[in-house]
C-alpha cells in the first residue's frame, strides 16, 4: 500500500467518525501559519486519545509535549468540567500559541501549560505531591523517553494510563545498533515498561496521514 492510500483511508475514517469541529480547525491553521513542526496527531488519533481518556475515567491528566495544542484539546474535551489537564511545553512561543487555541476551544479553564523542560517541569510536579494523574501522554523529545516514564511512574497510581507516541519511527525501532537518539530513547523506553512488573503494556503498529509509526499503551497495575 501507497502513503496516497493510507492517507485517503483515514480521510475516509475522518470523514465518518471524526466530525469536522472549527475549534480543531483553527487550532491546526494557527499551528501551520505560526510554522510549527507539522508534526500533530492526526484526527483520528486525537479522538482516539479522547476516547482512552473517556475509557479510563480520567479526571487529572497530564501531557508531555504540547506543541500548539490539538492533542491537547482532544484530551482536555474528555474531563468531566471540573478536571485538570497539565500539558508541560519547552518552547514558550509554542505554549502561548496552544494557550490561545485551548481558550478559543472552552477549555481554559480545565488546562494549564507549564513552559520548561518536561524532566524539570516533571520534578516540581513531584516535589510539590501534584495528585496522581489518570492518564499521561508521552510526546516530547524520545531521546528522554526512559527519564520521562520514571517520572510518570511516580506521578501515577494503579489503574493509570500511560500513553507514549512515536514508538515505530518507520520501523527503524527494531534496530537495535542504532545511534540514533530517538531511537535509543524509544527502544529504552520499550525495555523499562517490558521489565517492570508493575506494569501491563502493549504497543501497536499504525499507518495513515502520519506514515508509518505506532503507540504503546502501559497500565499501572501495580
Amino acid at each position: 500500500m501507497s502513503q496516497q492510500q493510507w492517507n485517503t483511508v483515514d480521510d475516509y475514517f475522518n470523514s465518518l467518525l471524526v466530525p469536522a469541529d472549527e475549534a480543531l480547525r483553527a487550532a491546526l491553521r494557527d499551528i501551520e501559519a505560526a510554522g510549527l513542526p507539522r508534526i500533530s496527531v492526526a484526527p483520528n488519533q486525537g479522538k482516539l486519545l479522547h476516547l482512552l481518556a473517556q475509557i479510563q475515567g480520567a479526571r487529572r491528566i497530564l501531557e508531555l509535549g504540547t506543541l500548539g495544542g490539538y492533542s491537547t484539546i482532544w484530551l482536555g474535551r474528555a474531563l468531566p468540567a471540573d478536571g485538570r489537564l497539565i500539558s508541560l511545553e519547552a518552547n514558550a512561543s509554542y505554549a502561548g500559541i496552544a494557550r490561545a487555541n485551548l481558550a478559543r476551544a472552552g477549555l481554559a479553564d480545565r488546562t494549564e501549560i507549564r513552559v520548561g523542560p518536561a524532566l524539570d517541569s516533571l520534578a516540581r510536579l513531584v516535589a510539590e505531591g501534584a495528585e496522581p494523574f489518570d492518564l499521561v501522554f508521552i510526546d516530547a523529545d524520545k531521546p528522554n523517553n526512559p527519564h520521562y516514564l520514571e517520572r510518570a511512574l511516580e506521578l501515577t497510581r494503579p489503574g493509570s494510563l500511560i500513553i507514549g507516541d512515536n514508538v515505530v519511527r518507520d520501523g527503524d525501532v527494531v534496530d537495535a545498533g542504532s545511534t540514533d537518539p530517538s531511537i535509543r530513547g524509544t527502544r529504552r523506553f520499550l525495555e523499562l515498561i517490558a521489565g517492570n512488573p508493575k506494569l501491563s503494556a502493549t504497543a501497536l503498529q499504525t499507518v495513515g496521514v502520519k506514515g508509518y509509526d505506532g503507540f504503546a499503551l502501559a497500565r499501572v497495575i501495580g
